[in-house]
């Protein structure tokens, strides 16, 4: 499951992406990559195959000014893992670059028509047929941006969350989203941009959840504009985020872990059968004492479940807070490895 994150405003883009990216670590990846537009105008794309430490190594002795960038952790495919195929994606002209969650499910198709008309793909990814796609149709049909997107959104088959820059306005993000969510995050005079709330929640309480088949439009010193694909305007329901944002994002949280909840639920059921079964018995001591623990079995195996969402519950109110990953990646590997916490 990839990560995204963005950033428009007044302070350096490059610490926030990468803080962003950490906490989106734990949906897993193989390659990190970010993309900035410097104040001198050039769009600086960097990636490395590997975790988000990689990536900054990459960058130590790179130009990562600018305060306006996008970032995104890549999970393969379409293409193996690799520098090459790790996301943002630039297009031909290295003009527009790209992050993307989810699956273009006719990339094939419009990649052979757009070779057909001379385009040169430099990744074997979906993602890149979109940001050709995107500049195909701006260059040659003289349109925006935004226009651009909705004509290219309107031609794709399957699921994506995107954030689209264009060194030649270095002052707007374009995002959209179908069947992937994507979250926007309204600061002092500064926007962010997230696949969950959980790169956002240290920096503003205000967040619009987009709704499918919307496209957000992020100005500089302007106010948040959402369309529809089509070009409707989309009014705004931002929602104040209660107790550091959990609220809507947790609730976001377990939809992700769907298959989780679905098994916290039977063990709960299971659970309270045999508690019930337990009062009522009349049996032998010893029959008492193995369904007791066959019940501590079970109510090991629901907290060792819970375990990812209790984390990034904790990460999610406390961000600042001692807690690592790392920590967090040892004591939930199985088998469990308690002795990993003597040395954190």
């Amino acid at each position: 499951m990839c990560g995204i994150v963005g950033y428009l405003g007044k302070r350096d883009a490059f610490p926030i992406l990468i803080k962003g990216l950490r906490r989106l670590e734990y949906r897993g990846y193989d390659s990190a990559g970010v993309a900035l537009i410097s104040p001198d105008g050039d769009l600086n794309v960097y990636k490395s195959k590997g975790k988000v430490d990689n990536l900054c190594e990459f960058c130590s002795d790179k130009d990562v000014s600018g305060t306006i960038g996008i970032a995104h952790t890549r999970w393969a495919t379409h293409g193996e893992p690799s520098s090459r195929n790790a996301h943002p994606h630039y297009s031909e002209s290295k003009n527009l670059a790209i992050i993307h969650n989810g699956i273009i499910e006719n990339y094939a198709d419009i990649k052979t028509k757009l070779q057909e008309k001379g385009v040169h793909f430099q990744s074997d990814t979906d993602t890149e047929v979109l940001v050709q796609l995107i500049e195909y149709i701006k260059e040659h049909k003289q349109i925006s941006l935004l226009e651009a997107v909705q004509v290219a959104l309107y031609q794709v088959i399957g699921a994506y969350a995107i954030a689209v820059l264009d060194k030649r306005d270095p002052d707007q993000i374009i995002a959209a989203r179908k069947q992937s969510p994507l979250v926007v995050g309204i600061g002092d005079d500064e926007f962010f941009l997230g696949s969950d709330a959980s790169p956002i929640v240290e920096y503003t309480d205000k967040v619009v959840y987009l709704e499918d088949g919307n496209i957000a439009v992020i100005r500089r010193d302007e106010e948040l504009h959402v369309m529809s694909i089509l070009g409707k305007e989309q009014q705004l329901n931002a929602f104040q985020m209660i107790a550091g944002g959990q609220v809507k994002w947790l609730w976001q949280l377990v939809v992700s872990h769907s298959r989780t909840v679905v098994l916290i639920g039977a063990l709960l059921m299971l659970n309270a059968a045999m508690l019930a079964l337990l009062m009522h018995s009349d049996r032998h001591w010893v029959f008492d004492i193995k369904w007791i623990v066959i019940l501590l079995i079970i109510d090991f195996l629901l907290v060792f479940q819970l375990l990812p969402v209790i984390y990034m519950t904790v990460r999610g109110l406390f961000p600042e807070g001692k807690l690592s990953l790392d920590t967090f990646r040892r004591l939930y590997s199985y088998p469990l490895n308690l002795e990993a916490l003597k040395n954190t």
